[in-house]
Order: structure tokens, then sequence, then C-alpha cells
């Protein structure tokens, strides 16, 4: 209950924030939203933890909270909602959510490889699920996923019609929250030409990377492959060396 009511707080100051609602791009203190929203402060605090970390706010010491004037000039790199580092979730094309169409879903033995870099032995399995992000009717991502079994073992084929990344904090309240991703483009080849697209002599943007839960167990082994068009991914660098 109290993870639903720190996100309707994040909403709802995201639609406050969008609707130009706060004079200077200052927010009010956590006192003062904790009585408007008549929550705990806990709860404020978290909910705005959530918005510094996407980089929608920033906290200036003995200032208080303000609007990053980059998320207003364009919201389109800060759009995931929640506490997972969902790539495609981040991906809007004009307004529109993200919808997948399951190309192949199927339990396979880890490869030395996998094993290697998920931290398995040799007799465990994982998940090959493989999936066309679509946006408003245009096909965007190939994405090909490496999952563990045995970290999400309830994980269907209905299930990954949507993210999976939320449904693993639907349902064991664990999130996704670092990666180690590389990116380039490489020419695109007859699967990519087919299923996105493309022309002959038009190039694919390649993610490939690990993802890892928030105790640092490697959840995912990804490969990307964009459209080129959308080959746009924005990221926030902390330099604080603290």
């Amino acid at each position: 209950m109290t993870e639903l009511v720190y996100r309707t707080v994040m909403r709802d100051l995201k639609k406050r924030i969008r609707s130009g609602e706060f004079q200077q791009n200052k927010l009010p203190d956590e006192r003062s939203l904790s009585d408007s929203y008549q929550v705990s402060r806990s709860t404020i605090k978290r909910a705005m933890g959530v918005l510094v970390d996407q980089g929608i706010v920033f906290k200036k010491r003995g200032s208080g909270t303000f609007i990053n004037p980059l998320y207003l000039k364009d919201q389109s790199a800060f759009r995931y909602e929640g506490n997972n580092l969902g790539i495609t979730d981040s991906f809007q094309v004009n307004g529109e959510q993200p919808h997948s169409k399951l190309l192949d879903y199927r339990v396979i033995p880890a490869s030395p490889e996998l094993q290697q870099d998920l931290f398995l032995d040799g007799a465990e399995f994982v998940y090959r699920i493989k999936r066309l992000r679509i946006f408003d009717d245009q096909p965007v991502i190939i994405e090909t996923g490496y999952i563990p079994i045995k970290i999400l073992p309830t994980l269907t084929p209905e299930a990954v019609q949507s993210s999976i990344f939320r449904y693993l904090q639907d349902t064991q309240g664990r999130s996704v929250n670092k990666s180690f991703l590389s990116i380039q483009a490489q020419p695109s080849n007859a699967e990519d030409q087919e299923l996105l697209k493309l022309k002959v002599n038009e190039p694919v943007g390649v993610m490939e990377g690990i993802f890892f839960l928030d105790d640092g167990t490697p959840f995912e082994v990804s490969n990307m492959r964009l459209h080129y068009q959308y080959l746009k991914y924005g990221t926030f660098v902390n330099l604080n060396e603290d």
C-alpha cells in the first residue's frame, strides 16, 4: 500500500510540474507536501527521491528542490515511472506507450557465456524471450533477453507481453536499477529489415548489456536492435566524488 501511495504522489507531482503550477520552478518543502497530500513525510521523501533519481528535479542544499529545466524542454527522455531501469519503457512515440509482439519464448540451458554473465552454474536454465516492441503501429525494437528462471519462476508468455521489469516489481517488490550497456550502430541484417521495416542500405542501432537488481544480482542479459530513427537514449551522470 505504501508503494502505491508514493507512486500516486510521484505521478501527481509530475502532472503538476508539466502544467507549470510551481512558481520559479521550485517545489514546496517536504512538510508542506506531506500536509497537502495527507501522507507521511517518508512517503513524500520516497516520491521525491524517485524524481531526483530520474533527473526530473534536483535538490540544492539550503535552497530547496527545483525542476530540471531539461525536463521542461524535452520530456521524452524522462518518461518512465517507477524504480526500474526499463530501456524500452522509457521510449514513447507520439505519446503512445509501447506494446509487444512475442516472437519467441522458451526455456533453455544457460550457455557458458550466460553462466558467466548471470552468475549461474552449469545445471541452471534461463528464459529466452524475443519480442518486437511496437509504438503506435511502428516497430521500433527487436529485443532478445535471457533471464534466470530461479529469479522469476512465475514468468509466463502472457506476462512478457508488457514490461517484465514492471512484472518483477509488482510480483516481488524488487527493481532493476543498474545496468552495463554498450551502444553502437551496425548494418541492418535481413531480419532487421523485415521486422523494423528498414531498407537494405539503412543501419540499425544495437544496445547490448546486463541489467542488475537493486541488491546487485544480475537479472537479464539483453540485446536490443533499434530502428535508427529512434536511437536516442539519455542518461544522467553523477559527478559527486563522495
